[in-house]
C-alpha cells in the first residue's frame, strides 16, 4: 500500500512559483489592455441600464399619448386617430418619435387599421407590415387585416395566402375560424373548390362551437355539389 507524506515536495513548490512569475509577467505586460476591457465591460452594463430606463421612460409617454389617438380610433374619427389634435399625437408620429418602445410598435398596427378602413389600402399594408408581431392576438389581426387590404386591391392570392397565415398565427377558436372562413370564401370565389372544403372542414373539425362552426355545414354541402 502506497504511503502518503506531509513533507513538502519542493519539486511542486517550484512548479506553483514557476506559475506564480508567469502569472505575475502576464499581468505586468497587459496591465493597460486589462484595464480597458475592465472599463469597456463597464461603459456597455451602463448604457444597457441607461437604455433600458430610458425606453421605460419613452414608453411610458407614449403610452399617454396613444390613449388619446386610441379613443379617436374607436370613435371613427380616423384622420384625427393618425395626425392628432394638436394637444396629443397621432398614430404616425407616435410610430416615429417613439420607436423601440411597445406603444410605438402597436401605433404602427393602429395606423394600418385606420387607413384599412379609410380605403388606402396600400399605406395599410405598408403600415401593418412594420408592426412586430410580438403579441400573438394583435399579431393575428394583423395579418388578417392585410388580408383584407390585398383582396380590395384586387390581389385574391396574397389575401387568401395572409388569411391562412392570420389562422396560423397564434391559433385560437374566436380569430382562427374567422380567416379560415374569408379564405374559403375567397378559394369559392375563385373556383378553387377543393382549396374552400379544407378550410371549411378545418373549421368543422377544429371549431366545431364556433360561430363560424354552427354553421359550416351549409358550406361544406354547398362546396361538395360545386365539385361534382
Amino acid at each position: 500500500m502506497a504511503k502518503y507524506t506531509t513533507e513538502t515536495n519542493p519539486k511542486s513548490l517550484k512548479n506553483v512559483e514557476e506559475t506564480l512569475s508567469k502569472t505575475e509577467q502576464f499581468l505586468e505586460q497587459n496591465y493597460r489592455s486589462l484595464i480597458y476591457v475592465l472599463a469597456g465591460i463597464i461603459v456597455i452594463v451602463g448604457l444597457f441600464w441607461l437604455a433600458k430606463i430610458y425606453l421605460n421612460k419613452r414608453g411610458d409617454e407614449a403610452q399617454a399619448q396613444m390613449y388619446q389617438a386610441q379613443k379617436y380610433l374607436e370613435s371613427d374619427s380616423l384622420k384625427l386617430a393618425l395626425n392628432g389634435d394638436g394637444n396629443y399625437l397621432g398614430f404616425l408620429d407616435i410610430a416615429k418619435d417613439y420607436k423601440f418602445t411597445s406603444s410605438g410598435n402597436l401605433a404602427l398596427y393602429s395606423a394600418g387599421i385606420c387607413y384599412l378602413h379609410l380605403g388606402q389600402f396600400q399605406d395599410a399594408i405598408d403600415f401593418l407590415s412594420k408592426y412586430s408581431k410580438k403579441d400573438k392576438v394583435i399579431g393575428a389581426l394583423a395579418l388578417g387585416a392585410t388580408g383584407d387590404a390585398y383582396v380590395e386591391l384586387g390581389d385574391l392570392q396574397k389575401g387568401v395566402a395572409k388569411y391562412i397565415e392570420a389562422a396560423d398565427f397564434g391559433s385560437n377558436a374566436f380569430n382562427t375560424p374567422i380567416f379560415l372562413m374569408k379564405a374559403g370564401e375567397i378559394y369559392e370565389l375563385t373556383n378553387k373548390y377543393a382549396d374552400a372544403l379544407k378550410m371549411y372542414e378545418r373549421i368543422q373539425n377544429e371549431f366545431p362551437e364556433s360561430t363560424e362552426g354552427t354553421s359550416i355545414d351549409k358550406y361544406i354541402a354547398r362546396v361538395k355539389l360545386l365539385m361534382k
